[in-house]
This record gives structure tokens, C-alpha cells and sequence, in this order.
């Protein structure tokens, strides 16, 4: 079995570890600059990390809920499954002092690829 990498996102501002067979879909196609975009070689599952502008009307918990149905919805998602949103500590952030708080929010969503009808 491959083995987990770390892999360096957004120019290598954070990483993250991913999965054996992750493929970046960025070597296959263009990928907008504020996601990081990948996919499994045998699944066809997709993972997308995505940069999203601060939305001053919701805050916590329920801007990382805001924020997930509202991809969700651009994307015409056939269905949205929040299965947890956290708190993440800010002292385990490396961009310390930028922000207030910070979340991560688990889910899934059933979207059609671009060569599917939704």
C-alpha cells in the first residue's frame, strides 16, 4: 500500500496529508486559484480544500455550515451531509494573531462531475 504524503497547498502556506492514490487535478486541468483541488485514481472521489472570503454576518460554527451549503448550491449539489464541524486551537494555526477563530467542517456533497448532467 502507498503511503500518506504531506502536501504543500497554496504555494506551500499550509500542507495537508493525503491520502495513497490522491492525484492533484491541477496537472489535468485548471484549477482556480483559491482551491486545491484532487481526486482518487480508483474512487473517483474528490477532495477540494477551498480559500473563501470572511462573510461578517455569520460567525463559528455557522460560518463554516454558511459557507459549505453555499458551495454547495453553486455547485448544484444533489445532496449536502455536514457530518462535524470543530474548532480548531488557534495556537496550532501558523497564521497566529490573523484571525479570531477558526473552523473545520467534515461533509460531504453529491455534485455532478463536469461530463455528468446533474
Amino acid at each position: 500500500m502507498e503511503p500518506t504524503r504531506d502536501y504543500p497547498l497554496f504555494g506551500g502556506a499550509f500542507s495537508a496529508t493525503l491520502p495513497p492514490g490522491a492525484i492533484d487535478i491541477s496537472d489535468l486541468r485548471p484549477v482556480p486559484d483559491n482551491q486545491e483541488v484532487f481526486c482518487h485514481r480508483v474512487t473517483d472521489q474528490s477532495l477540494i480544500v477551498e480559500l473563501l472570503e470572511l462573510q461578517a454576518h455569520v460567525r463559528g460554527e455557522a460560518a463554516a455550515r454558511y459557507h459549505f451549503e453555499d458551495v454547495g448550491g453553486v455547485q448544484e449539489a444533489r445532496a449536502v451531509q455536514v457530518d462535524a464541524v470543530q474548532p480548531i486551537l488557534l495556537e496550532s494555526l501558523a497564521l497566529r494573531g490573523c484571525c479570531e477563530e477558526a473552523w473545520v467542517l467534515s461533509g460531504k456533497q453529491q455534485v455532478a462531475k463536469e461530463c455528468q448532467q446533474p
